[in-house]
């Protein structure tokens, strides 16, 4: 059985438990999450989703 996951579910919790964690202040998590939002509406949204893939497809051959 496969489980999906979207990637940006995945970095939302990974955020939540820094900031629960205290290891990453509100503001820091505020910049983080606008730089996140910004990146992809520039041309490296392409590359960086199909490095993301890529890195997804090669996972279950190790």
């Amino acid at each position: 059985m496969a489980v999906t996951i979207s990637l940006a579910l995945l970095f939302g919790a990974l955020l939540a438990m820094l900031l629960k964690s205290r290891s990453l202040s509100a503001g820091s998590a505020f910049v983080a999450a606008g730089f996140g939002y910004f990146l992809a509406a520039t041309g490296a949204a392409g590359p960086i989703n199909d490095f993301a893939a890529a890195v997804i497809t090669a996972i279950p051959d190790l």
